[in-house]
């Protein structure tokens, strides 16, 4: 394994609709994280959020699902 001070993660999220079985392109979010554990609690923190601005309402119309995943990246000095 390398050196685990360079390795972050990168957090995508991915909207789908139930209802129309179809999902937006992933979504990279800015922040980079030094640990799995921290990019999955945003993951988690940033779905939350995402629902409330979708809000309830269109949440139930359209079967709101939000996915997210991390993926691992290794800095490189450059």
């Amino acid at each position: 394994m390398g050196d685990l001070s360079r390795m972050k993660f990168l957090l995508s999220m991915i909207i789908c609709t139930s209802v129309y079985q179809q999902c937006l392109p992933p979504h990279q979010m800015p922040e980079q994280y030094p640990t799995h554990y921290e990019c999955i609690m945003a993951g988690y923190e940033e779905s939350m959020k995402k629902a409330k601005e979708i809000g309830p309402t269109d949440v139930n119309k359209y079967g709101t699902i939000i996915k997210f995943y991390c993926h691992q990246i290794i800095e490189t000095n450059t």
